[in-house]
């Protein structure tokens, strides 16, 4: 058993990963504090170590006492410039937020949540997932920061790693802090790009019928109201301001419904039959259509709505 040191292993103190992805991911905030912060120069701090070399072998040739005081009061900046750096980061709390589901191929958003307890001013900091965004606090505030990760497939998809980073105050060195939370977001199945008809079964016929009779007369329009298919819009009121109304189509009645199952999906493999079916979902919903859902080991009754529309799709991301 190693010694162990600021709650950790003294061999974890010096795991290379600790550098790079942090410590293991957690749920509470975080405080960045010596066991977290890591500083090392910049490309422009080893230019000034540079200078500061050739002023004391200057100093040393011609035996120059002025050289040698420029060099020695420029290596205390240098030095002093440490203790700042880290300052520039000590005492701040990171804290995770929310994140939202998002289909496959998308950029999935993490919130995250940087606290300045203390009186001094944070400037020339840096906060990174995927992106990298600029970052300056004031005392006493909050800060609030949402950053991006390309998704690649369905399922959970794990933010990483966030790395809170300041050159301040010269840009002689880089203080970074990585931080790994345990926050992850769900990821639905990419849509099927091409249209597909909705799978034949008899309410869908039934619903086909319907239409092929011609119940599809226009009679008149109605305000907006939550649920209404998108496509019966009045695109033409909405363009002049006079609000958001549907167009009402005689016939119309709440009984059609269409049956998604899984075994009714075309495809050459699971993921493109289970991209299929969140296309069927995805139509079904913006279309108003109750829409019942199967796959194999489960099965949701014929609904429609928000609640539905997410049981649906999370159901195809975590099949």
């Amino acid at each position: 058993m190693g010694y162990s040191f600021s709650g950790i292993t003294l061999k974890e103190r010096f795991r290379l990963s600790r550098f790079v992805s942090g410590e293991k991911a957690v749920d509470a905030p975080v405080t960045l504090n010596h066991r977290r912060i890591f500083i090392l120069p910049t490309q422009r701090g080893l230019g000034f170590v540079l200078l500061i070399a050739l002023l004391l072998l200057i100093a040393f040739v011609y035996n120059n006492n002025l050289a040698y005081m420029l060099a020695f009061l420029l290596a205390s900046v240098f030095f002093v410039t440490i203790l700042h750096s880290y300052k520039a980061l000590a005492g701040l709390v990171v804290q995770k937020g929310r994140s939202k589901a998002v289909f496959a191929g998308e950029a999935a958003g993490f919130d995250i949540h940087i606290n300045n307890p203390t009186d001094m001013e944070r400037s020339q900091m840096q906060i990174k997932l995927q992106d990298t965004q600029n970052l300056t606090m004031h005392p006493q505030s909050v800060a609030h920061v949402t950053l991006y990760s390309i998704t690649q497939k369905r399922g959970w998809h794990e933010a990483g790693t966030v790395t809170v980073s300041s050159t301040y105050p010269l840009g002689l060195f880089r203080a970074w802090s990585p931080v790994r939370f345990d926050l992850k977001a769900l990821v639905y199945p990419k849509p099927a790009r091409h249209e597909t008809p909705f799978p034949q079964t008899p309410s869908a016929e039934a619903q086909q019928g319907f239409s092929q009779k011609g119940g599809d007369d226009f009679y008149g329009l109605q305000e907006y109201q939550s649920g209404d298919s998108i496509r019966h819009i009045h695109w033409k009121t909405f363009a002049k301001g006079l609000g958001v109304f549907s167009k009402q189509y005689g016939g119309e009645h709440s009984s059609e419904e269409i049956r998604l199952d899984y075994d009714l999906a075309p495809g050459h493999d699971i993921e493109e039959r289970l991209s299929q079916l969140c296309r069927w979902v995805v139509d079904a919903e913006q279309a108003g259509i109750s829409y019942g859902f199967a796959l194999p080991g489960f099965t949701l009754p014929p609904d429609n709505g928000l609640a539905h529309y997410r049981k649906c799709l999370e159901a195809l991301a975590l099949f």
